[in-house]
C-alpha cells in the first residue's frame, strides 16, 4: 500500500503547484457565489429565494462551460505532452465557438422571457417574480463569461493554471465592490437590491472578458494564430465531436438533473425556506468542496500529460494515487468541517443570512450528509472527472456519471419529496445516495484498466 505513494522526486512538488491555484481558482469562484447570498440575504428570504430559483438555470450554464473545458482538456493535455501548439490553438478556437453559441442562446432566453422560463423552476408567484427580475439581468453575463471560461480552461489544461487565478481574483474583487455599490445604493449609486447584484455580475464578466482577451493579444509565450482559432478545421473538429462532445453532454445532463433538486424543493411545502436552506448550504458545500475539484482537475492534466508524452506504462499506478489522495483528503476535510458546523457555521454564520430557525435546521441537517459523504465524494469524483476523462475514456465516464443521478438518486428524490411528502431529510438522502453508486462504478472501471487511450492518434 504504502509502495503506490513512492514517487519519482519532485512529483509531490509538481502536483502542488498545479492543484494550489486550481484551488484558489475554485474558492474564488464559490466565495463570489457566498458573497452574492449573504449580501442578496440581508434583504430576506424571499430575495434570496429568488435568487436560488434564478440560478438554477445559471448553475446549467455554467457546468455546460465546465463541461467544453473539461472535454477540451482531455485532447490539449494530451497534445501539451506531444507539444504540439497548433492542434491546441485549433481545440481552443472549437472551445470558444461552442461556448460562445450557448452562451448566447441561455442570454437571449433569460433577458427575453425571465418570468416564463423561470416559472418552470418553482410555483410561488412572488419568488417567481424575483427570480426573472435578476435574469434577465444576470443571463447575458454568461455570454463573456463563456469565452473567459474556455481561455482560462486551456492554460490551465497545459499547465498554467495561476492565469485563471489573476483573472478570476479580478472579476471577484469588482464582483463583491459592484455588489456592495448597487444593491445597497451606496457612493450615490441607485440602491436596485437583486437586480443591483444581477448588474454586478455581469458587469465583472465583461471586465474578466476584457482582461483574457488583452492578455490573450499580449502573450508572448502562447501565441494564438488567428488562422488556427477562427478556422480550426474539419478533422479537429471531428475529433473534438468524439472526445469532447461525451463530456459536455455529461456535464450539461449532470446539470439538468442537478438543477431538479431544487426544482422538486420548490415544489415541496415550506418552499421558501427550503430553497433559502438550499442557498446558503450550498454556497458552503462549493466552498468546502474547492479541493475536492482541485485533486480531480489536476488528475485530468496529469493523466493526460503522461499518456501525451508516451508513458502509458505508468498511468495506472498514477491514477490509483491520485483516487487515494483524494479519498484520504476528503476523509481529513470532511471531519473538520462536520467540527466546524457545530462550532463556527451554525452559531455565527446562520445569523448573518437572518435565517428562520427551521431554516437553520433544514441547513445544518443538509451540510451534515454532505459532509459525511466527502470522502467517497472525493474519490470518486478525482476518479471519474479526473482520471478516466484524462485517461481519454470519456464515454464510459460518461455514463458513470449520468446513470446513477438519473436511474437512482432524482427517482428516490422525486418520490419522496412530491408523492410521499416524506419530507426534506428524505430528499436529501435520495440526492447523496448518487455518489455511493458511482463509487462502485467508477471503481469497477478503473480497476479494468481499459480507460488509458491515446486520442491524438489519428486512427482513433
Amino acid at each position: 500500500m504504502f509502495k503506490l505513494f513512492r514517487r519519482e522526486r519532485g512529483f509531490y512538488r509538481k502536483l502542488l503547484t498545479l492543484a494550489l491555484p486550481i484551488l484558489f481558482q475554485n474558492l474564488i469562484t464559490n466565495s463570489l457565489g457566498l458573497v452574492d447570498t449573504f449580501m442578496v440575504g440581508t434583504m430576506g428570504e424571499g430575495p434570496l429565494a429568488g435568487v436560488t430559483l434564478a440560478n438554477i438555470p445559471v448553475f446549467v450554464v455554467q457546468l455546460m462551460m465546465f463541461g467544453i473545458q473539461s472535454g477540451s482538456s482531455v485532447l490539449i493535455s494530451q497534445y501539451r505532452g506531444k507539444g504540439d501548439t497548433q492542434a491546441i490553438c485549433r481545440v481552443m478556437g472549437i472551445g470558444m465557438y461552442a461556448a460562445g453559441a450557448i452562451g448566447l442562446v441561455f442570454a437571449l432566453i433569460m433577458g427575453l422571457f425571465p418570468a416564463q422560463f423561470m416559472s418552470l423552476f418553482g410555483s410561488d408567484a412572488q419568488v417567481i417574480a424575483t427570480a426573472a427580475r435578476y435574469a434577465r439581468i444576470v443571463g447575458w453575463s454568461y455570454f463573456f463569461d463563456s469565452f473567459v471560461q474556455v481561455y482560462i480552461g486551456v492554460h490551465r489544461a497545459m499547465g498554467d493554471p495561476k492565469r485563471g487565478l489573476y483573472i478570476l481574483g479580478a472579476s471577484m474583487a469588482s464582483n463583491t465592490f459592484l455588489n456592495w455599490l448597487f444593491i445597497f445604493g451606496n457612493l450615490g449609486a441607485p440602491r436596485l437590491g437583486v437586480e443591483g447584484a444581477a448588474l454586478a455580475t455581469l458587469l465583472a464578466r465583461v471586465l474578466s472578458c476584457s482582461i483574457a482577451i488583452g492578455w490573450a493579444v499580449l502573450d508572448k509565450r502562447f501565441r494564438l494564430d488567428p488562422a488556427l482559432l477562427f478556422r480550426p478545421g474539419r478533422e479537429m473538429t471531428r475529433r473534438f465531436v468524439r472526445f469532447a462532445t461525451p463530456v459536455m453532454c455529461n456535464e450539461t445532463f449532470w446539470g439538468l438533473g442537478s438543477s431538479l433538486f431544487p426544482t422538486i424543493m420548490g415544489h415541496m411545502d415550506g418552499s421558501q425556506e427550503i430553497l433559502a436552506a438550499y442557498a446558503i448550504a450550498g454556497n458552503i458545500t462549493n466552498l468546502c468542496t474547492v479541493g475536492v475539484f482541485a485533486i480531480a482537475g489536476t488528475a485530468a492534466i496529469l493523466v493526460g500529460q503522461e499518456i501525451g508524452s508516451g508513458r502509458a506504462d505508468r498511468v495506472w499506478s498514477l491514477g490509483a494515487l491520485l483516487n487515494a489522495l483524494a479519498f484520504l483528503f476528503g476523509l481529513g476535510a470532511g471531519a473538520v468541517f462536520l467540527a466546524l458546523l457545530h462550532w463556527v457555521i451554525a452559531p455565527v454564520l446562520y445569523p448573518l443570512f437572518d435565517l428562520s430557525a427551521s431554516a437553520g435546521d433544514i441547513c445544518t441537517l443538509m451540510l451534515t450528509m454532505v459532509f459525511l459523504m466527502m470522502p467517497l465524494r472525493s474519490m470518486e469524483c478525482t476518479n471519474i472527472v479526473g482520471v478516466l476523462r484524462g485517461g481519454g475514456d470519456v464515454r464510459m465516464a460518461t455514463l458513470i456519471d449520468l446513470t446513477p443521478l438519473w436511474v437512482v438518486a432524482l427517482p428516490i428524490a422525486a418520490l419522496s419529496g412530491l408523492v410521499f411528502q416524506a419530507g426534506i431529510f428524505w430528499v436529501y438522502l435520495g440526492m447523496m445516495s448518487e455518489n455511493v453508486v458511482k463509487s462502485v462504478l467508477g471503481l469497477w472501471r478503473f480497476n479494468s484498466g481499459r480507460w488509458i487511450r491515446d486520442v491524438t492518434v489519428p486512427n482513433i
